[in-house]
Order: structure tokens, then C-alpha cells, then sequence
């Protein structure tokens, strides 16, 4: 057999396919989707590589390289996993491996170690150091990881003396492949299948009787149980076992968060009668195996109860369902929902989760053990066998677009997978991407509207206040003074500043310098918990000098507010208050959104303040007043969905009150009160924001009516950079012009990102308008490997998003 194999750490230009020989001894254990080793190269370096496909031999075959070692036992990923690793590959521009590493946990890779042990020649007459280090290995007596023997004998890999015990054969080099996380075991017991047999000749003690009546009882226990329940020890359980009375096995444990709580009742849930005809009719259409539709619906109008009564409609048929939330904050309560209804069928995936359990929960899909997954962005590509459902909650938001390589949008994928399962696609939101409005206008998605709140309650009264005119304080007199009464009521808050730290910038008054970033092109940030600035884009920190970096001056203003200086106007304000902060600071242990939410929820604290992981789909029936701080700060960004995202946010939050029995109301701070986006927020008037929208939108030929394809330079040498990008534009016009004369494009001169400078690396950009088809995929990568072939531009990266996220 021959086996096509795609390599690992591949640029563009051999990111191919390469044909393997498949040894003998191999054959029938190797199949698509699993890792194997393989020399790669002219040098024949070891590089790991995954099988695509499988080939019969033929008279040529055996003058390819043979594969030189299989690392999976099992395929690693199945027919569908293989499709979607092509998918992205076509769609997004990734590499293969790059793809497989988005498909799989980081747990399931593999680390390659060269293992030195030692040969049978043996050296005339060794040096020291080669004496020294057969010494070494002789009594280790098995094979030592090269890196770890260098160390130890203060030797280097290109040493004469390493160099010549290799070549004579007096030490071997081989690779040794382990998984970076294995499988978590415990010990079983049961009793031997001759367990009559042996009791003739043992003395049974109390203990050895209550172990073997346990296991009478029970055929099979973990050794922890048995230990604990016939009240003995690991030590009587080993003698039984030397005595042929006990057999121990080993049976995998799943490592997961959620492993020891206690699963809630669920709750039940009765829909009005809009919610029940929008569950009807979903239902009517996932009967008819129909593509895609939308839930839009007011923010508190149950759109959650519906798609859980869907869920569990389409559970029953016997097909699994994916939900996907756009932040982790956002899980928990969700997790709560599902596990409260399907137990332990529900796995959990999101980077929050330690690396063993992330693999833990991948195995337990793999295998069967839960159908029902929600989690994050690539929670997608859940190895579920039979989808029937995939759901998106608030599908608008950016998060579902990655912002590295694979450059994949979630709902791209959960749609192909939807149409090859036969599945429904749901997206459900309060104020949808205008992409996806567009479409269920157009026809091509169905579109199920809920336009009241679930308990009949009405949508919180909107107050807008003129933040210019506050006379520099953060928090106006009108807000701190509902704050008050909110406080006096026994009622709770929330305030939205989507800034972190405690000054977003830093100046010099003499100069008029902003402190930045040394690797970035961004200001710094104040840090008031460590008194740093910070950089959020590439972690760079300094002490806070009293001097300015750039003249020396003493003449320092701090400008901008953030999450931790409004806390601190709130303890000021009221120092009675209980006041918590949720931003990424306050958020990066370990189940922190969870813990916290959770004690906002009981009541332990009277006030919120955070970014916006504190606005979208949160449900706390004792918030009856939101406010906003900085309201008009992506109105008027250079990304042409800075709107769209600002009326969103806005009325997400201000959606987050008056869902209790008791009414809410939201201020919001601006210094642009009378700007439209405002306005229609806070009239929670998505109609009227979206039809003003969509005309911006086809004028300048924005999405929906085009793709926005930017491709991306970075490098640490500006003027590289630039060339890179020039070269690509120019040869992109040509070749599109001269072999593509048909495809609808607007390719736009080279120009600089709107972050110039990331991590010490200068960036530049290529927007192109198009339309995503076969034949455009076709030009841009033949493009991609003539860039990656041109001897200038190999100092500089370059990436494709077809999002158009990182503009």
C-alpha cells in the first residue's frame, strides 16, 4: 500500500501531499487519520505526518521512502473529522497541520524524544568523556532521552567525542513518540475466574471474607471502593491478588470538571404560546431536514427554553446536538441547563478546562459516552457521529471568528456540517449579524421571531446622558444617584465599561508623547494591582516612572478610565457596597466566571462593574439597573462593523435588567447622545439600526454583498514587510487579470493594519472584495505558494482571513 501523507511545521510551498511506502508489517494497522513518523527531506529528517489517503501498490511504489513508525493505534480522526481538516484547509488557507491542530485537542498530540542507549561496538580506547558516558548509560541499562544525557554530562550534540560513539555504533539513537497527555487509569478488581479453586489452600481472615462477599455482590469495584467499604487496606487486596484470588485490571477514568457535582433538578420549563410556535415550526423544518433558521427575539424573550425543548426533541431521535456560546463566562450557566436535563451525555469543550480534561471530554464524544456538547467557538468540531442540531447563541459575535490560523468562522462550519448531516443549523440573538438578517430577509433562511419578553415583563426604560457634560467624573451625578437608589431598594447593578486596567493611557504634558508599547504600536495601560503599565496585545510590562520616556519631563497625566478605576470610584461612592469586577484581570483562574457569577447570583455582592463578558446572555432576575460607561467607543473605529458591534453590545446589556418581577431601566453615557446607533439602542429598535445598516453596507460593497478577504504580512523588518505586500498585489493582479479574467474582485492597494506593529513585528494588508468560490480558492493558492517560493519574501509571514476581522 501506499500512503499519502501531509507533514507537520510545512510552509505553503510543500504543504502537499508526499507518497509513502507502507512496510509490510505495517499493512492493515495503517489507515487515514492516523499519525505516523516519516523521513522527510533530502537529509530523511524524522517529521511526524498525518495519512489523507490510503493507495494500492504499484512496480513504482518501492522506490518511495517507507514510513518509519505508526503513532496511532487508532485513527485519530474519522471520515468527517478528514473532510473538515480539507474544509478548512480550502476555505480558511491553513495548512494541514494547522487545521489538525484547531480538529484536536493539544492534549492527543504527540512528543517526539530521541532515546540514546547503548550499542554493541565498543571503542578502542575511549576518551574520558566517551568513557564517561557509557558508564552512564551501562547503569541506567535502558535508553536515556539524549536531552536529558547531554545535560547531565555537560556534553553537545556535535562533539567529536558524542560523533564518533555514534558513528562506530557504541551508542543508538532512537525516536520515541508519547502522547503529551495519557490516559488517567484506575484499578479494578474482581475475583479470579479460579477463584473456587484457589480457596482451598488459603486462610481466610474477616477482612479476605467481607472483600470476596463484596465482589459477590458487586462483580467488579474500583481497588479505592473495596478498600473503603470492606474497611481493610491496598495490602490485604495485594496478598489476595499474589494468591490467585483476585485479578486487577485497568479501566480509563475521564477527567472532568464537572466529574464530582451534584446534578440539578431540572427545571421545568412552559412556553408561551410565541415560543411554542416557533418550537413548532422548528421542529416542522428540522422533520423536512431544511438547512438553516433564525431565532430573533428581544433580549429576556426565552429564546434559551426554546431551543432547549428543541434539543430535546431531537435527543430523541436518536441525533446528537452541539450548543456553542461565544465566551466562557457564558458556559457555565448553560452547562447547568443541559446537564440538568441529559446528565452525564453532556460534555463541556473551552479553553478554560485543564488539557487532560479538554482530551478527556474529546475521548468521551469520540466514544459515544455524551451526544449532547456545548462549549466555545471550536466546540464545532465535536467528534459527534450523528449530528442533529447545532445551535449558536448570540451567532453575532466576534468571537466566533478565529483570530489565528485556521482563520475559520464557527457558523461557516456548523453550516457544512449541518448540510452533510441533514441537520438544522439554529442561530438565536436579540440583534443579529447583518449578514445573517440579510439572509433570512432574502428568503434563504427561515426566520422565527419572539417580540416580547418571556414573562410578559416590558423592556427596561432607556435614560441617555451626556457624558461631556459630567465635568471629568467617570461615573455621571445621574447614574450615581440611581446607583443609590438601587442600593436602598436591595436591588442589584450592572455597569458596562469595556476597558480593562486603571488608566488606558499615559502623556506627557510637555511633549504630548503617549507612553507605548516598545514591541507594539498600542499605549500602554495602567495597572493600579501591581502599579505597571501594560501592554495588552503581547504582555509587555514596566514600572510606572515618574518621568517621561521621552524628554524627561515630570509633567504626567493620566487620561482614559478603566475597569479598575471605576471600582474604585465605587468604593468612594459607597463604601457599604459590596462591588465585584469581571474582566480578564479578575477572570484567569480556574473556573473563576463560574464561582463569581454564582455568588453575584446569591445575592453576595450589590453591584458589577466589567467589560463586556458581563453583557451578553446572562440572567440575574434581580438586576434592575444597567448602566454604560463609554458607550460610543467602536462607533467610530476603522472596522466597518464598528456600529453594528456598539448597538449590539449596547442592547445586550441593556437587556441584562428588569427580566424578575420587578421593572428595569439603563442609562447610557455618551458624548455623541444624539448619534443614530445610540438611539436606536436604546429604543432597542434593531429594525430601524438594521435597515440603515444595510444601505452603508451596499454602498461602500461591504458584507453581505461581498467577502472581505484580507491577506496579512508580519515581519520584524518594516521595509520587508511593505515589499512582501507590494510584490503580492502586484503579481495577484496579473495572474487574476491574465488566467481569472472572469472573477468578480476589487483588489485595494497595500496599506498598514490599523495595528501597525504587534510583537515586535511590523504588519501590512491586502483587502480584497470578492466572491468565495472554487475558482477563487484555486487563484489564491496558487498565489500563496508562489509568494512562499519567492527567495525576498521569506522573512514574512502571511496569513489570508476570509472574515475580515483583522482589518
Amino acid at each position: 500500500m501506499v500512503a499519502d501523507v501531509v507533514v507537520e511545521n510545512a510552509s505553503y510551498s510543500f504543504d502537499i501531499p508526499f507518497s509513502y511506502r507502507v512496510p509490510g508489517r505495517m499493512e492493515g494497522q495503517i489507515r487515514p487519520g492516523c499519525r505516523v513518523l516519516v523521513p522527510f527531506g533530502r537529509s530523511n529528517r524524522s517529521k511526524q505526518g498525518l495519512v489523507l489517503h490510503l493507495q494500492p501498490q504499484d512496480p513504482q511504489s518501492q522506490q518511495l521512502k517507507p514510513i518509519k513508525m505508526l503513532l496511532d493505534q487508532k485513527p485519530l480522526l474519522g471520515e468527517e473529522q478528514l473532510w473538515l481538516l480539507e474544509l478548512l484547509h480550502q476555505r480558511t488557507f491553513c495548512t494541514y497541520y494547522e487545521g489538525l491542530r484547531a480538529l484536536v485537542p493539544s492534549g492527543l498530540t504527540f512528543r517526539l524524544k530521541l532515546m540514546c542507549s547503548l550499542g554493541e561496538a565498543r571503542p578502542q580506547q575511549p576518551t574520558d568523556k566517551q568513557r564517561q558516558l557509557l558508564d552512564y548509560l551501562s547503569a541506567k541499562k535502558k535508553p536515556v532521552e539524549l536531552e536529558h544525557l547531554l545535560e547531565q554530562l555537560e556534553l553537545e550534540r556535535g562533539e567529536a567525542d558524542f560523533e564518533q560513539l555514534l558513528e562506530e555504533g557504541a551508542i543508538l539513537l532512537t525516536e520515541q513518540a508519547t502522547e503529551k497527555i495519557a490516559d488517567s487509569k484506575e484499578v479494578m478488581v474482581r475475583k479470579s475466574e479460579d477463584c473456587e479453586q484457589k480457596l482451598e489452600g488459603v486462610r481466610l481472615t474477616p477482612a479476605r471474607k467481607k472483600v470476596l462477599a463484596l465482589l459477590e455482590q458487586t462483580p467488579c469495584a474500583s481497588l479505592k471502593e473495596l478498600c473503603y467499604y470492606a474497611g481493610t487496606t491496598r495490602q490485604t487486596l495485594d496478598k489476595m491478588e499474589k494468591a490467585g484470588l483476585l485479578c486487577y485490571y485497568g479501566r480509563q477514568v475521564f477527567r472532568s470538571p464537572y466529574a464530582d457535582r451534584e446534578e440539578e433538578n431540572p427545571t421545568p420549563v412552559t412556553l408561551n404560546p410565541s415560543q411554542q410556535q416557533a418550537l413548532d415550526g422548528l421542529w416542522e423544518q428540522w422533520q423536512r431536514g431544511e438547512g438553516s433558521a433564525l431565532l430573533y427575539g428581544v433580549t429576556g424573550s426565552g429564546k434559551s427554553q426554546v431551543y432547549l425543548k428543541l434539543a430535546e426533541q431531537v435527543r430523541a431521535q436518536g441525533k446528537g446536538v452541539i450548543i456553542l456560546v461565544p465566551e466562557i463566562s457564558l458556559t457555565p450557566q448553560t452547562v447547568r441547563l443541559f446537564r440538568s436535563r441529559f446528565g452525564q451525555r453532556v460534555a463541556v469543550l473551552h479553553s478554560g478546562l485543564t488539557m487532560a480534561e479538554r482530551a478527556d471530554e474529546y475521548r468521551r464524544i469520540q466514544q459515544g459516552l455524551a451526544d449532547v456538547v456545548v462549549g466555545t467557538r471550536s466546540a464545532v468540531f465535536a467528534p459527534l457521529e450523528k449530528i442533529g442540531l447545532i445551535v449558536i447563541d448570540e451567532e453575532q459575535e466576534g468571537a466566533y471568528a478565529s483570530q489565528q490560523s485556521p482563520r475559520y468562522h464557527a457558523r461557516d462550519i456548523a453550516r457544512a456540517r449541518c448540510h452533510r448531516h441533514q441537520a438544522l443549523l439554529l442561530l438565536a440573538s436579540a440583534t443579529p449579524s447583518v449578514e445573517t438578517f440579510y439572509q433570512a430577509q432574502r428568503g434563504r433562511i427561515r426566520l422565527y421571531t419572539l417580540t416580547h419578553r418571556y414573562l410578559g415583563n416590558q423592556l427596561p426604560k432607556v435614560q441617555i446622558v451626556d457624558s461631556t457634560q459630567s465635568y471629568g467624573f467617570d461615573i455621571s451625578q445621574e447614574l450615581t444617584a440611581e446607583l443609590l437608589d438601587n442600593l436602598k431598594a436591595g436591588q442589584q447593578s450592572i455597569l458596562l465599561l469595556n476597558r480593562r486596567g486603571y488608566h488606558t493611557a499615559v502623556r506627557c504634558n510637555s511633549c504630548q508623547e503617549v507612553v507605548k508599547c516598545p514591541n507594539c504600536s498600542v499605549a500602554l495601560t495602567y495597572h493600579s494591582a501591581n502599579h505597571r503599565l501594560m501592554c495588552h496585545y503581547c504582555g509587555y510590562s514596566r514600572d510606572l516612572d515618574q518621568d517621561c520616556p521621552n524628554c524627561g519631563s515630570k509633567l504626567i497625566s493620566y487620561t482614559g478610565s478603566g475597569t479598575q478605576r471605576i471600582e474604585d470610584e465605587l468604593h468612594r461612592l459607597f463604601p457599604q457596597a459590596k462591588i465585584l469586577r469581571m474582566d480578564l484581570d479578575t477572570t484567569m483562574s480556574r473556573m473563576s466566571h463560574e464561582t463569581k457569577f454564582g455568588e453575584f447570583a446569591q445575592g453576595k455582592y450589590q453591584i458589577m462593574v466589567g467589560t463586556q463578558m458581563v453583557a451578553k446572555g446572562l440572567n440575574f432576575p434581580d438586576v434592575t439597573l444597567v448602566g454604560v460607561l463609554g458607550a460610543d467607543q467602536s462607533i467610530f473605529s476603522q472596522d466597518f462593523r464598528g456600529c453594528e458591534r456598539a448597538f449590539s453590545l449596547l442592547t445586550q446589556v441593556v437587556g441584562r435588567c428588569g427580566r424578575g418581577r420587578l421593572p428595569g431601566r439603563a442609562l447610557i453615557q455618551t458624548a455623541v447622545p444624539q448619534h443614530p446607533v445610540i438611539l436606536q439602542a436604546a429604543r432597542q429598535d434593531y429594525d430601524s439600526f438594521y435597515a440603515d445598516e444595510i444601505k452603508s453596507r451596499k454602498l461602500g460593497l461591504y458584507p453581505p454583498f461581498c467577502t472581505l478577504c484580507q491577506v496579512g504580512f508580519s515581519g520584524e523588518q518594516e521595509e520587508k514587510v511593505c515589499a512582501a505586500a507590494m510584490w503580492f498585489a502586484k503579481h495577484f493582479g496579473q495572474r487574476a487579470k491574465k488566467d481569472y479574467p472572469d472573477l468578480p474582485l476589487r483588489l485595494m492597494n497595500p496599506c498598514e493594519m490599523a495595528l501597525a506593529r504587534i510583537a515586535g513585528k511590523y504588519r501590512y494588508g491586502v483587502m480584497i472584495k470578492c466572491r468565495m468560490s472554487e475558482r477563487f480558492s484555486r487563484l489564491m493558492w496558487e498565489m500563496l505558494r508562489a509568494f512562499d517560493s519567492e527567495k525576498n519574501n521569506r522573512s514574512v509571514h502571511i496569513w489570508v482571513d476570509m472574515n475580515g476581522n483583522d482589518l
